[in-house]
């Protein structure tokens, strides 16, 4: 393809748009009533996260969102705050932006003066690769960033031209928004780079590089921050990771064909792929960097008759770039590819392949040219299309997701374990046989121990194997939060084990801050002691400002602060867990008992134990005490 500079005015083309936007719907109508996968529940803003001060959260405090994307988790707060739980409404964004981004390509292609544009967007919108982004709530970040990125290219593009400072600013900002939502996309300047190069034949330094380099060092900055909390706080290091420079380098190759390959050929699709063996004394595996190295050198040697070629091979490596291996990314501990990696690098292949097509399309003979182009995209699309649906049909619920997934990957201990998860509630025979398969494939894996010791621990006469499990998981992953927290729920249960599980609550607390339910347990087992009242308020307040809806943990508090002889605190800490709870008649007793002595609030105490009654009319105690008049509350 030529590059062309010529200034053509974008007039959108409503029809293609129409089509985008009623094709993708179709192709992921299976998974519009889909149910929440993996992850999905610590995304669509968890209670702790759910008031303005959590909104704030998101913004300052580190660890509060599992990564640091705060505009991507602030618009899950508000579309929580728009539909709640309803998940139909996170699959319906997720699909708009999805078709946004689309039709954004479609603008894209019309700037450059490209043909096949209305092909490309079609082809992104509807392409397998992309279900996994679109049918899986919690990459929003890379539906919602692709949106701003691609938008940013576009006003640089526009600037390019015109050099008006408002549409510098303007793609600077959208830039920005896409950083705060998935830093992938800081890559983009790289791109527009390589983009400049293809249509000028050169780059110049004032009017092409020197505007992007705030760009590119924004980027860095963000790409930087983003490896540093995927390092220290994620946990993306340890023997998992450790690969020397020579064999990261075998890995990108292998990363970048294999990439290629599901974009050319998209069969086989997998939620997890297998996690591959890197070893660098392994000679075919220097094949694969080999082979892209020979394929970079041979499209260099023809940059002078045909640049287009190396423009798509240096853009797709480049938008692949922060995830070829070279930076640890917390996912390599399952799987070195996801198909969600590659979203937003595969507009980098559609593009230049769409004008590929256009222009073998546009080489025919006048007479098949009428008929046989049409035909081609109709059954590319419509193949294209079916691939889609069939792959969001995997994605209607975790189950089915998981099953699909172990059908492929059958060593993959992740989905075992995930999969015996969801089984636990109503067939915890099955999943004991999926944790007890994934510790064979992966023995030090700490949530399989957690888990299969959770089920453990509810058979009294399989408590010392659920205490071994606990103990099994906490010496392969000391900072197992989880594990400290749920061998603490079940060392509470014997009074002589107290001394243990407050320190594995301490623990849990120590390494999540915000583990709201373990400052509760560890508030409930200070309860008991009367010279600890004041270490148990002081953990039921923290868990409360961590989940402030929870009315057994305000009722929890109010029994602490009676006993602590702080009556006025401990009513209003009542009367919290009735806002949130009517009809706890045990938080409406302790209310009665308190107000019966409290100056002007005998008729308030005689409600509240009436109330009792209607609830719990089996609680002839409470009634002798109202017939007892003065006797009450004594």
């Amino acid at each position: 393809m030529r590059p062309s500079c010529e200034k053509k005015p974008f007039v959108a083309p409503a029809a293609c748009w129409l089509a985008i936007f009623c094709a993708t719907a179709l192709a992921y109508s299976p998974a519009l009533n889909g149910g929440l996968l993996w992850d999905d529940d610590g995304h669509v803003c968890p209670p702790a996260l759910r008031s303005i001060h959590g909104l704030w959260r998101i913004w300052t405090e580190l660890g509060a969102t599992q990564q640091y994307y705060p505009l991507l988790h602030s618009a899950f707060w508000l579309e929580y705050r728009l539909w709640g739980g309803s998940v139909a409404g996170y699959h319906w964004v997720n699909l708009l932006l999805h078709a946004t981004s689309a039709c954004l390509v479609v603008a894209i292609a019309r700037r450059l003066a490209l043909p096949g544009a209305c092909l490309a967007g079609l082809i992104f919108a509807l392409h397998p690769v992309g279900v996994e982004s679109v049918a899986w709530i919690s990459e929003q970040k890379n539906t919602l960033s692709t949106v701003f990125c691609l938008a940013s290219a576009l006003a640089y593009l526009r600037f390019d031209e015109d050099r008006t400072k408002g549409h510098y600013r303007l793609a600077l900002g959208l830039f920005l928004l896409a950083l705060l939502s998935k830093t992938t996309t800081a890559t983009l300047p790289a791109a527009l780079i390589i983009v400049l190069w293809w249509r000028r034949g050169r780059l110049r330094w004032k009017e092409d590089v020197l505007p992007l380099v705030p760009w590119l060092a924004l980027g860095a900055g963000f790409g930087l921050f983003t490896a540093w909390v995927e390092r220290w706080m994620i946990g993306a290091q340890g023997s998992a990771f450790a690969l020397t420079f020579s064999e990261r380098c075998l890995l990108a190759g292998r990363i970048a064909w294999f990439y290629s390959g599901k974009l050319a050929w998209p069969t086989g699709l997998i939620f997890i792929y297998p996690h591959w063996t890197i070893d660098s004394g392994v000679w075919w595996q220097y094949l694969f960097p080999a082979a892209l190295l020979t394929a970079g050198l041979t499209l260099w040697s023809t940059r002078r008759t045909s640049r287009g070629p190396l423009a798509a091979f240096l853009l797709y490596a480049a938008m692949l770039f922060p995830v070829l291996g070279f930076f640890n990314v917390y996912p390599f501990v399952f799987s070195y590819v996801a198909d969600h990696f590659q979203y937003l690098a595969s507009i980098g292949v559609i593009l230049p392949a769409a004008a590929g097509l256009a222009l073998a399309a546009n080489r025919l003979p006048p007479g098949v040219r009428s008929w046989a182009p049409p035909l081609g995209a109709v059954v590319l699309l419509t193949t294209l299309g079916a691939l889609t649906w069939r792959q969001a049909r995997v994605y209607r619920d975790a189950e089915t997701l998981y099953t699909a997934t172990l059908a492929r990957n059958p060593d993959c201990w992740l989905a075992h374990n995930n999969l015996g998860s969801l089984l636990s509630p109503t067939n915890p025979d099955k999943a004991i046989a999926h944790f007890e398969a994934a510790l064979k494939l992966k023995p030090d894996y700490a949530d399989a121990h957690d888990n299969l010791a959770n089920l453990f621990a509810k058979n009294p006469e399989q408590r010392g194997a659920a205490v071994m499990h606990y103990e099994a998981a906490l010496q392969a992953d000391p900072g197992h939060a989880n594990a400290h927290y749920d061998l603490g729920i079940l060392l509470a249960q014997d009074s002589a084990r107290w001394p243990e599980a407050i320190a594995h609550f301490e623990a849990a607390v120590e390494i999540r801050p915000d583990f709201a339910p373990a400052h509760a347990n560890l508030g409930n087992l200070w309860s008991r002691d009367p010279h600890h009242l004041a270490d148990a308020i002081t953990q039921y307040q923290a868990a409360l400002r961590l989940e402030p809806d929870s009315a057994p943990v305000w009722f929890a508090l109010g029994n602490a602060l009676a006993k602590a002889d702080r009556k006025p605190e401990a009513i209003a800490a009542y009367e919290n867990a009735l806002k949130l709870d009517p009809g706890y008649a045990e938080a409406h007793f302790n209310l009665a008992v308190l107000l019966w002595d409290m100056p002007g609030r005998h008729a308030d105490a005689i409600g509240h134990y009436r109330e009792v009654l209607r609830l719990r009319p089996d609680w002839d105690f409470v009634r002798k005490l109202l017939d007892g008049d003065g006797a009450a509350g004594h």
